[in-house]
Formats: C-alpha cells, structure tokens, sequence
C-alpha cells in the first residue's frame, strides 16, 4: 500500500503567493511611476480620471485602511477623498517610498497569518468576509489601477517596456 502524499499547507501556500504577488504588483506600479518624468507624475492627461501621482496616494490609502487598520490595527484614518486631491506634488521617491513602505507592511501583516488569520471575520465589508478575501480584493485592486496607470503611461507618450502580462 502506497502512503497518501501529506496535505498542502495551505495557509503557507497562500502566504507565499499572496507575498509574491503584491512584491510583484508593487514591481509594476514603481515601473509606471518611473517610466514617465518627475513633472509628469502629477500631470491629468485628460479631463477626467486622475494623475499617476494620485493613484498611488490613492493606492498607498487603500492599503493602509484595508490591511493596515483593519488587519494589522496600525490606526491608519483613512481620507479616501483627499488622495485624489491632494495638492502636494511629492517628489517621485518620496511618494514611491511610502507606497513601498505601505506593501512591505502589507507583505508582514500576510506572513503573520495563519490558518485561523485568514479565516478572522472582517466587518461590514460585503461581499467579504474574512482576511483572506480582504487581501484578495486588495490585490485585484491594486491590480486593476496598474491598468489605469499603464494607460497613463501611454497617454504621456512614454512606455514602462513591459511585455504584456497573461
């Protein structure tokens, strides 16, 4: 009789992956914010939509309220409304540094998670409803403005010389 190979552990699997993959994201938003110039990182191409500077002050917010203050009790008070309005124009390794900052506590508050971790209810966040569905919807949205950003990168007739990915 063969043994029965031993049970994934999952809850070390989703670490890893979940790691790798904001560290990934977090690759691809920097490449965006340094593949235009320092004067256009605050530059709104068109009429609507935002500046690459505000995405990733609405990017590091995001982050900060989700997984900061609500997984990791940081205390982070977010101003959702402000990260698109903010009228500072930081310089690009300020603002690039604090949004590191921000995914490196993302990435922490993930490898501290265990098999009970994941499965900790959050409150009044519909449709989700544990941390595990927390740090995924995170990291779609994060995902989704990297899109945002590449069009930004366009518009600003530069490019981030990313192959296409998937």
């Amino acid at each position: 009789m063969t043994a029965q190979p031993e049970a994934p552990d999952l809850p070390r699997v989703a670490r890893e992956e979940f790691a790798r993959y904001f560290r990934h994201l977090a690759a691809r938003v920097e490449k965006a914010a340094t593949a235009i110039t320092e004067d256009q990182l605050w530059v709104k191409p068109f009429p609507f939509g935002n500046s690459m500077g505000h995405l990733v002050l609405h990017l590091t917010g995001n982050l900060n309220h989700y997984v900061g203050a609500l997984v990791a009790g940081t205390g982070y008070v977010r101003d959702r409304e402000y990260e698109f309005v903010d009228p500072v124009t930081y310089p690009r390794r300020e603002l690039l540094a604090r949004f590191h900052e921000t995914v490196d506590m993302v990435i922490r508050t993930i490898e501290s998670q265990d098999e009970a971790g994941f499965a900790t209810t959050v409150e009044a966040q519909e449709p989700i409803r544990t941390r595990l569905g927390l740090f995924l919807v995170c990291a779609a949205h994060l995902n989704n403005h990297i899109g945002q950003m590449s069009y930004l990168v366009q518009a600003l007739e530069s490019s981030t010389n990313e192959p296409p990915v998937w």
